[in-house]
């Protein structure tokens, strides 16, 4: 008999080309044997290449399903991706909280696809309120611009302020690649990428934040899930030429 697998939370969109969201987390967690449950909060209409249109769930399904999926397993970490707005984040962070207070919750901002879809704006002060609540928010270096203005270090600043950051690299102005891990207590960490062939791939912040919270679920503390989590991802970039990576 096989070793129980922690649960694993996503809550994150329906991408039908499996390279991001809900699919790609499953994959992610699937392999790196952790047990992968999803709530679905839109179904995107995409490929690979591009997004033309976004249907959200709503809120009360969204809602309904946490509640009963919460109440029925034993999970420690949820990773949470693309949402309406902030205060739908909110108010699903608000109803965990009062099911789980103890659950890590782990936050990648999508704001915008990487061809260019929109999926919402930020209001900063409720940005604020549900900092306070999660774990780590892992933005890019194009994401950290849009959450607090175009100041990088004065975003760090306002973020770690409150939780943990993993700014990832793949927009890095200098070593492209290279993720910066910065704790609540001020000291950070730097992630430096491993080997130097690596092919772009649709989703990939999805599965790294996706391995982070399964490295958390099985024991690991945050800078080497971090690490962990950041080469799976790299194993993902390098394992074909297509902008769809292979999970094996």
């Amino acid at each position: 008999m096989k070793k129980q697998r922690p649960y694993v939370l996503t809550i994150a969109g329906f991408d039908p080309s499996g390279g991001a969201g809900i699919l790609a987390d499953i994959k992610t967690l699937e392999q790196i044997k952790c047990y992968g449950l999803a709530v679905c909060t839109a179904n995107t209409i995409q490929n690979a290449h591009s997004v033309t249109a976004c249907y959200w769930t709503p809120i009360a399904q969204i809602k309904a399903q946490l509640q009963l999926i919460l109440t029925s397993y034993d999970i420690r970490v949820i990773k949470i991706g693309v949402v309406e707005n902030w205060d739908v984040l909110l108010e699903l962070i608000t109803l965990i909280r009062t099911i789980k207070e103890e659950i890590k919750i782990i936050v990648d901002p999508i704001l915008q696809s990487s061809s260019g879809f929109d999926f919402h704006m930020t209001d900063t002060a409720t940005l604020d309120t549900i900092l306070e609540t999660i774990f780590l928010i892992t933005p890019n270096y194009l994401e950290m611009q849009q959450l607090y203005g175009r100041d990088i270090d004065d975003a760090l600043s306002r973020l770690t302020a409150k939780t943990h950051v993993l700014l990832k690299g793949g927009h890095h102005p200098d070593v492209l690649g290279r993720d910066m891990l910065y704790l609540k207590n001020d000291t950070h960490f730097q992630l430096n990428p491993k080997g130097t062939v690596f092919f772009e791939k649709h989703g990939s912040g999805c599965i790294l934040s996706a391995a982070i919270a399964g490295y958390l679920a099985l024991g690991f503390p945050i800078l080497k899930a971090c690490y962990r989590a950041k080469r799976y991802t790299e194993h993902r970039l390098r394992s074909n030429k297509t902008l769809l990576a292979y999970h094996d």
